[in-house]
């Protein structure tokens, strides 16, 4: 069954001048990428790229040769991750805004607004203690900004390509949990829409299905131990913010119930008191089995698939590596989620890919020298 499979995009393959000055002259993670070594028996590292090779995102010809991979593998459009972050600030913003000026290439799109704060483990971190540096704080200066915002995209809002769901503008939002003005601002977003003749927007909360802490009714994060048996209380929240949809994330869900919730907690915050715990492995089958919560197959839950994971060229080893990946066995978890949204009207078969090509993550599904296309050829069978 075809689904509308919409992949997250990382636009930081280009220097841009602020990385210059924190990590060197000409940095992209393409550094981390080749320099990866591995970290146990087995560890696949360094993950090198094959049909694009090390690409620049500043060359059109590499932003073509991406959206004909991404179409023939059946892939709707592409989720660029956007940072804007308050009075005005961007960063890495020049590859979508030439897809915008350019008109090229001809592939859908929408926009992820990466609203987080960058620490000195955004790009690279040299250890799994080291304690995150402030680089760049994300703001909410207030209504006046939301609106300056709002009028940086206007170009990309009337474009054609942009993706719509029941006819409105998708935009998502990485951190509603995060947005202490999130219904305000989606309120003022929606006037503008309709004051510059735009048909409104249908906006989505990214959100884990599984949290350890619940908000409070005054806005405060409150510990709380998860809840692996439904995420409908961490759903309907981000639902009364205003969002019209929730972007499920099951990761920290599957990673729990593969190695046990007490272990995984344990294992957790004696990562953050600062213990070493060397390499955290998971088996990405039977961790991507549980990565969906019984509320995803809500009307209103779009839930992600993710094809490999594995951020110790970024990280070191904090996170865990999914070990075993298989392109057979990516095939079967977009199958899983296909299966999901099979009782959802069609506009809303939506499923997130994270993601296209976060290589700094081995989270990507871009040709590499060990699967091909193999991972592209999963996405297009699935839906077969």
């Amino acid at each position: 069954m075809k689904a509308r499979i919409i992949a997250l995009y990382l636009p930081q393959f280009h220097p841009i001048p602020e990385n210059d000055l924190w990590w060197g002259p000409g940095f992209t993670e393409w550094i981390n990428v080749a320099k990866a070594k591995p970290l146990f028996r087995g560890h696949r590292q360094p993950r090198i790229p094959a049909d694009l090779g090390f690409y620049d995102l500043r060359l059109p010809e590499t932003r073509e040769q991406q959206a004909i991979l991404a179409r023939e593998a059946g892939i709707e459009g592409f989720c660029y991750y956007h940072y804007w972050f308050g009075g005005g600030k961007q960063l890495l913003e020049r590859p979508f805004n030439e897809v915008v000026a350019s008109g090229k290439p001809g592939f859908p799109f929408c926009i992820c607004w990466a609203n987080h704060t960058w620490s000195n483990k955004t790009w690279r971190r040299t250890s799994a203690l080291q304690h995150d540096g402030l680089m760049i704080e994300q703001s909410y200066p207030g209504m006046k900004d939301h609106e300056e915002h709002f009028m940086s995209l206007l170009d990309a809002f009337r474009d054609k390509r942009y993706i719509t769901v029941d006819g409105r503008l998708l935009f998502t939002i990485y951190d509603p949990l995060g947005f202490p003005d999130a219904g305000n601002f989606i309120a003022l977003w929606q006037q503008l829409a309709a004051e510059h003749g735009l048909p409104g927007f249908y906006f989505v909360g990214m959100s884990p299905s599984t949290l350890s802490f619940k908000i409070t009714p005054d806005g405060k994060r409150q510990p709380a131990m998860p809840n692996l048996d439904s995420s409908a209380e961490i759903y309907n929240h981000v639902l009364s913010m205003g969002f019209d949809a929730v972007n499920s994330y099951g990761k920290r869900r599957g990673e729990m119930l593969y190695e046990g919730k007490w272990k995984n907690i344990a294992k957790t915050v004696m990562r953050r008191i600062g213990i070493r715990m060397g390499s955290q492995c998971y088996d990405y089958e039977r961790t991507v089995a549980n990565f969906f919560a019984p509320e995803d197959t809500w009307e209103n839950v779009f839930p992600t698939i993710i094809p490999q994971w594995d951020r110790s060229p970024r990280v070191s080893s904090a996170d865990g590596v999914y070990v075993n990946v298989t392109p057979e066995k990516f095939e079967q978890h977009i199958r899983k989620a296909i299966g999901l949204t099979s009782g959802k009207k069609e506009e809303h078969r939506i499923i997130y890919l994270k993601s296209w090509n976060e290589w700094g993550e081995g989270n990507y599904v871009e040709p590499d020298e060990e699967f091909g296309h193999g991972l592209l050829h999963a996405l297009r069978d699935a839906q077969k």
